[in-house]
């Protein structure tokens, strides 16, 4: 995890700069206070860049985390710091999970890549309708020609073929348009690079959830070696070129619009 995010926390901080996220949580408030979902809160980066970027200790945010690990229920847990407080913790998937109406702000940062698509509509639906009216929702997900999902399908079709394909960033669009949602779209371009063959080995196998398979084998395995030798620059380094898209919306009464 480490070597991971040695890469990965450029995620959560280019995220952390891409809007006026203390302006979005000022209008959400009520009574100074903002009722958080945290949807597949991981280790809970993305409060943690918000914070290390200097976001205003008001309003108080209540984080309700939401993942199936225990783990990272209790990682996220630990770094929460003002103004996020820990509240409820829900050990469920997105799409078991039901609380209708009650959140001021929900979001998924880089948390839907493994949610299946025979379940992504109903996810999302769950995670749309968790926000009470007026209520306001943010997904980031990596584009279908991003790395994250560039990477995997080559790590599928060298290693794994009958894994389930990762969501991409359109998909998860299309499927909050079908519940309703009138979704914003803003597109995050950005490179990361290592030329630390630990860092870069391990940072790929947590893409690909598989710590069995060195960098050695990706390098040398079909379309897996041919995408990570494209993207080798003349210092020796492994560059990485990602597209992230932060979907926001905004639930009025049963209807939800642009935000």
């Amino acid at each position: 995890m480490e070597a991971f995010y040695a890469l990965a926390i450029e995620d959560y901080r280019q995220l952390a700069a891409a809007r006026d996220w203390a302006a979005d949580l000022r209008r959400c408030a009520t009574g100074g206070v903002v009722r958080l979902l945290d949807v597949a809160c991981g280790s809970g980066k993305f409060p943690s860049a918000l914070v290390a970027s200097g976001l205003a200790a008001q309003p108080t945010v209540r984080v309700d985390l939401l993942d199936p690990s225990a783990f990272s229920l209790t990682e996220a847990r630990s770094v929460l710091a003002r103004p996020f407080v820990p509240a409820a913790e829900h050990q469920a998937f997105l799409q078991d999970f039901d609380a209708p109406g009650t959140y001021d702000v929900a979001w998924a940062m880089h948390a839907l890549y493994a949610l299946p698509p025979a379940e992504l509509r109903a996810g999302v639906a769950r995670m749309a309708a968790a926000l009470r009216p007026g209520g306001f929702g943010v997904v980031a997900q990596a584009g279908a020609g991003s790395h994250y999902l560039r990477f995997y399908e080559a790590y599928r079709a060298a290693f794994a073929p009958d894994a389930t394909p990762y969501t991409d960033a359109e998909g998860v669009a299309d499927a909050l348009r079908g519940c309703g949602a009138d979704v914003g779209v803003q597109v995050l371009r950005y490179r990361t690079r290592s030329r630390d063959r630990a860092v870069v080995e391990g940072f790929l196998q947590r893409c690909a959830f598989d710590g069995a398979v060195s960098l050695d084998r990706m390098e040398s395995t079909g379309p897996l070696a041919e995408y990570l030798a494209a993207g080798r620059t003349d210092d020796g380094a492994w560059s990485f070129d990602h597209e992230v898209h932060v979907l926001t919306w905004t639930r009025v009464d049963d209807r939800m619009r642009t935000s």
